[in-house]
């Protein structure tokens, strides 16, 4: 218990700073899912106490994050939709997948297979992430210009004929459903279809108006109409927030942007009284359990679903791992990967049950608590403290909060969650594959078929398709270049041969590292142990490479980053025996002259040895 406490004003801290920054992108992500601002307070409330408690990244803040919201918003629309578009049917049986999720998570952490998730390529991640970066963008235009398509009666209008259709549809499926001839009992269907009350067709012509518009196509398809019936105070408000998000920034990053921008605006536009659109009512007092997920459960109903709630789980995993992984390097820790997976998982599943968003470490929120002192898992908890008490004292406030600066904090968040990384590299990475008279990059290909996928179909097959393309291209080209088996583990090194005869007196400062086969995206985590295997006495790295014919986007990456740590440490790396590929990789993107000189690029180990002898001092 003293061990726990040990960190506690640091800690407290770090949690409270943590739960401010969490607060505007909770209540957005629960706006954009459909089933309002309380679930995505909801979710980061518990999410962050019980990942924390039982997670395995100690200063980790967990919550609803953009790639988990982009997904759940796809199993809340589903389910809604054959609901009649009422949300308060729907709920249970969504909420149902979300525990589902959480429950899978928790099997991945006891079964171990933490270890695994370092296998997704890099082009798919990408790929994933850009699309997740357009998703929200595109789909916070319309709120964000005041346009809801359920709410245009003339476009409303045009669904009337599929909405009495559908209805009909229904009465016949029940009728059939409760065992009834449909034809000696015509009459009566007929009399059912005559007592629908207009009500009935509005609604349901609203549910089908608001399906067609969702999504980023939908979108695109009602845009021109809406940029006809644009809300300026609507856009104003968006417009508003997001330049206080970006440009508060640059007065300081102590003060979290997106909380300045929703107090801000949201005052402004409260204390002036203007005519603006609120977000949904935040409900007072503690969140309650919602027993009808187990009372009203239907496996029929969830089955079509059980696909989504798999990809759920192994998105949150990545989400968080990736994370855990940005805390060790801030941190000087390691993390427990299996740990992690049950702790993300129990928070997923118990905030289900209270009608949560499911989420993932966020890594901006982990960061932020790291940089304000947080150093044990007191700090996730403390952080879903603040947020219980931010929801218990400011509920009914919060609920006055335009929706417009919730569109255009999104807005943001869709800007900042794309990999420029990878989008920048395009240009440069090797054209290795032709499809026709076009030549291409197999890693752009990849990362460009999940992007569309993603954003114009589904973001589940979408992943699923770039990671069976990755796994396909990446076989061909091993088979192509290679019959060794990758070895890059950070083992401890045999000497070769031809380095019998290196100098004693230089041991200690000299480290020869040997990379065996192809660094690509299942071996680079080995690699990056690179750092934490070289002595700390040693000044000087000799990276061997005349047995690596290959390296991929991730490897390259991954080869980056260790360069770029070694540097930080002011020790000089020579590379010897370099193949074609890999340096040509390195070269795209200015590894080699940057990180790596061209004098310390050598073909043999003779004449690296020289250089060392030349320029390396015995220091002990």
């Amino acid at each position: 218990m003293k061990k726990f406490f040990a960190n506690f004003k640091g800690d407290a801290f770090g949690g409270i700073t943590a739960g401010i920054v969490a607060l505007p992108l909770a209540l957005a992500f629960g706006v954009s899912s459909g089933l309002g601002p309380s679930a995505g307070l909801y979710g980061a409330i518990f999410i962050s106490f019980f990942a924390a408690f039982f997670g395995g990244t100690p200063t980790q803040i967990s919550g609803p994050t953009a790639p988990m919201t982009a997904v759940s918003m796809v199993v809340i629309a589903g389910i809604i939709a054959t609901h009649d578009g009422d949300v308060t049917k729907a709920l249970p049986y969504i909420l149902s997948v979300f525990l589902l999720a959480g429950l899978v998570q928790v099997g991945l952490g006891i079964l171990g297979f933490g270890k695994y998730i370092k296998y997704i390529p890099y082009p798919v991640v990408s790929g994933f992430m850009t699309a997740i970066g357009v998703i929200i963008l595109v789909t916070q235009i319309l709120p964000s210009i005041g346009y809801y398509p359920k709410e245009d009666t003339e476009y409303v209008a045009q669904f009337k004929p599929q909405a009495e259709e559908l209805i009909l549809q229904n009465i016949l499926k029940e009728e059939a459903g409760e065992g009834v001839l449909v034809l000696e009992n015509f009459k009566e269907t007929i009399k059912k279809a005559g007592d629908l009350q207009q009500d009935d067709i509005d609604k349901e012509s609203k549910t089908l108006a608001k399906a067609e518009a969702s999504g980023v196509l939908g979108t695109l398809k009602v845009l021109p109409r809406a940029l006809q019936q644009i809300n300026w105070l609507e856009i104003a408000l968006a417009l508003s927030t997001i330049f206080i998000v970006y440009g508060f920034k640059k007065i300081t990053t102590k003060i979290p942007s997106a909380l300045v921008a929703l107090i801000v605006v949201s005052g402004v536009a409260y204390g002036f009284k203007l005519g603006y659109r609120t977000i949904e009512e935040i409900p007072l007092g503690l969140p309650k359990p919602n027993l009808e997920i187990f009372t009203r459960f239907d496996l029929a109903s969830v089955t079509p679903y059980i696909f989504t709630a798999i990809t759920l789980a192994l998105l949150g995993a990545i989400d968080s791992l990736l994370t855990s992984v940005v805390a060790d390097n801030m941190t000087k820790t390691k993390h427990n990967p299996n740990k992690e997976l049950i702790g993300q998982g129990i928070g997923n599943s118990i905030a289900s049950i209270f009608g949560g968003l499911p989420g993932a470490g966020a890594t901006i929120r982990t960061v932020v608590n790291i940089n304000a002192g947080g150093r044990t898992r007191l700090s996730g908890m403390i952080a879903s403290v603040m947020l219980l008490f931010i929801l218990l004292a400011i509920g009914p406030i919060a609920s006055k909060i335009p929706a417009a600066v919730l569109a255009g904090i999104l807005i943001t968040v869709g800007i900042g969650v794309m990999d420029y990384k990878g989008l920048k590299a395009i240009p440069s990475l090797p054209k290795d594959m032709k499809i026709g008279p076009i030549k291409l990059s197999s890693e752009v290909l990849i990362m460009l078929i999940v992007l569309v996928l993603s954003s114009t179909w589904d973001l589940i097959y979408a992943v699923g398709i770039g990671l069976v393309i990755a796994s396909l291209l990446f076989m061909k080209k091993i088979g192509d270049l290679t019959a060794q088996s990758s070895d890059v583990k950070p083992l401890k090194e045999e000497a070769w041969s031809d380095e019998v005869d290196f100098p004693d007196a230089l041991e200690e400062e000299v480290f020869i590292k040997h990379i065996k086969g192809p660094l690509f995206f299942g071996s680079t985590s080995d690699f990056q142990q690179l750092a934490k295997q070289i002595p700390s006495t040693a000044r000087t790295v000799v990276v061997r490479l005349g047995r690596m014919p290959y390296m991929d986007q991730s490897g390259l990456y991954a080869m980056e980053d260790v360069l770029v740590d070694l540097k930080k440490q002011n020790m000089d790396v020579l590379f010897v025996n370099l193949l074609t590929q890999p340096r040509y990789m390195m070269e795209r993107i200015d590894i080699i002259p940057d990180l790596i000189p061209k004098e310390h690029i050598f073909e043999d180990f003779n004449s690296c040895l020289q250089w060392v002898k030349d320029n390396v001092k015995d220091q002990f």
